[in-house]
């Protein structure tokens, strides 16, 4: 079953390996019940829950490739009981989470989309769209994985310190990253904050009003991870009163975010006016390039698996 756009490189490796592949792209979670038994294998994103309700019809089921990052999706604890193999390939966008929020960066400090909202109104305001480099400045990055790392790397090649807290790796520190044992320093020297983490429990609201806080100086939010990692109404408050200079999300508490309700709507709908804020809609991972280097990364890791059986 494959219930995720994916490049040819991964059904043709699949095929390969002797397997008929069928395309439900837009599959609803409750037209999986009907079908799921029939397959060995399932590529998924973010459109189906792989929850045990869902797994326990799945019978014959040897494999799940997650296409990115973010196992929040399947019931690793269900699927590790019954032995069946998950892998996911943050690998394969990392570079373009990374380059989209160093985009993002760039525009709010630049001040380039309020700017051009205003061209598109005929005007023509350049002391009052005076940026701010991000040269010098002290980036914090919560989660040193694949995306973290790769947006450290484009931050130095922009002479940005960065300061990196990540509580499930030791000793990945360098000498252009400051690897932080605890998140105080970060609270005191960062002006830049961006999060790399997964959705856990643990994550849920991680950016709250206590983490806002905390920060001591000015800074600009990034999330490009999971949505519900920034608490929307922290953030709102943090850009109300001015400790958020700016802000940009590719995430979002509810997605799309259609489906947004009561207070979450109206802070949405006054967000997207800022022009010290940009939404877009969850496209940092999902470039042409990190489509075919997700398949690519998956169709190695189950022919693997498939092998070694």
């Amino acid at each position: 079953m494959i219930a995720a756009p994916v490049h040819p490189v991964l059904t043709e490796a699949l095929e390969a390996l002797g397997y008929s592949c069928e395309h439900y792209v837009d599959i609803q979670q409750d037209q999986a019940y009907a079908i799921i038994d029939r397959y060995e294998g399932i590529i998924t994103s973010t459109r189906l829950q792989l929850d045990e309700n869902l797994l326990k019809e799945a019978l014959r089921l040897r494999w799940i490739g997650r296409m990115g990052s973010g196992m929040e999706v399947i019931d690793t604890i269900y699927t590790h009981s019954r032995g069946i193999y998950c892998c996911s390939s943050p690998e394969g966008n990392a570079n373009a989470v990374a380059e989209q929020a160093l985009g993002m960066l760039l525009a709010v400090q630049h001040k380039v989309m309020a700017a051009h909202a205003e061209m598109q109104q005929g005007l023509w305001r350049r002391e009052e769209n005076r940026g701010w480099e991000i040269e010098g400045s002290t980036a914090g990055i919560i989660g040193f994985g694949h995306n973290g790392s790769a947006f450290a790397k484009k931050l130095i090649g922009m002479d940005v310190q960065v300061l990196a807290y990540d509580k499930y790796q030791q000793r990945f520190g360098t000498p252009q990253v400051q690897a932080l044992e605890s998140l105080q320093e970060l609270f005191s020297r960062a002006n830049i904050l961006s999060f790399h983490v997964p959705l856990t429990p643990e994550t849920h609201h991680y950016f709250d009003e206590q983490f806002l806080d905390s920060m001591t100086q000015e800074f600009v939010l990034l999330n490009l991870s999971r949505g519900p990692v920034v608490s929307m109404r922290a953030l709102y408050k943090g850009i109300k009163s001015g400790k958020i200079t700016a802000a940009a999300l590719d995430v979002w508490e509810q997605e799309p975010v259609q489906r947004m309700s009561g207070e979450d709507a109206v802070i949405l709908k006054e967000m997207l006016q800022m022009p010290n804020f940009i939404g877009t809609p969850h496209i940092g991972g999902y470039t042409h390039q990190a489509l075919y280097k997700m398949s690519a990364a998956l169709a190695a890791k189950i022919k693997a698996f498939v092998n070694q059986r």
